[in-house]
């Protein structure tokens, strides 16, 4: 029988523990939480290491007439960047004005949800920094890979990924592109993220803004 994870939260003091040694701390890290199932996990990493924390939107641009795959992924950013799924765009060829056009839709909620979670601040910069990628867990990872891609192009100082859980098919694609990969368990049967945890609750925004205002409060009492 699977151990589970009790939340998101205690996975996320699990990993803390296991960052403890990487030497990952203070003012030169950074903790991008993947929104919203991301944020608990990532809150408690930020609180442990004493490091800077902000929510890295990745959003999915799909076939007109297979929305579900991933023709490319929109990641945050300064500058937001376009990630193709190269195996896609060969297979089924889309014209530039599609995905133009929902470059452009994706964008104005990536606004729309930064402005709700972090009252339109903008994204902090990676170059020359340690960063932390965090996730509740990876499935398939592609909205981490396509996370990591772009944010290696921004020539971070060292990126990592941690994650509580993972299948070992998305832990072999993600470990090529970082320095560091921490995950907790990759059990097998896979199925979802969701059935290795006790507690796997949709997070409402609020709680999101909870976190993200009670890492602010603990920095800051460390500062």
């Amino acid at each position: 029988m699977r151990e589970l994870l009790s939340d998101r939260n205690a996975a996320g003091k699990a990993l803390a523990q296991r960052l403890a040694g990487s030497g990952l701390h203070g003012s030169s890290s950074i903790v991008l939480a993947l929104p919203r199932g991301g944020v608990p996990v990532a809150a408690e990493i930020a609180i442990a290491l004493g490091a800077s924390m902000d929510l890295l939107f990745v959003r999915k641009i799909g076939l007109p007439w297979q929305p579900e795959l991933a023709l490319a992924a929109l990641v945050d950013g300064d500058p937001p960047e376009l990630v193709l799924n190269e195996e896609v765009a060969a297979d089924c060829p889309v014209g530039p004005r599609y995905v133009a056009e929902e470059r452009a839709r994706e964008l104005d909620e990536i606004a729309r949800r930064r402005a709700a979670y972090l009252a339109g601040r903008a994204p902090l910069d990676v170059r020359g920094r340690d960063v932390i990628v965090v996730d509740d867990g990876l499935a398939t990872g592609t909205t981490a890979r396509a996370a990591l891609q772009a944010l290696r192009r921004r020539e971070p100082a060292r990126l990592s990924l941690a994650v509580p859980v993972s299948s070992w098919q998305a832990a072999a694609l993600v470990t090529a592109l970082v320095d560091e990969f921490v995950c907790l368990a990759t059990p097998e049967p896979f199925h979802a993220i969701g059935l290795h945890y006790t507690d796997f609750h949709q997070l409402e925004d609020e709680e999101v803004r909870a976190e993200l205002k009670r890492v602010d409060a603990a920095l800051a009492s460390k500062r």
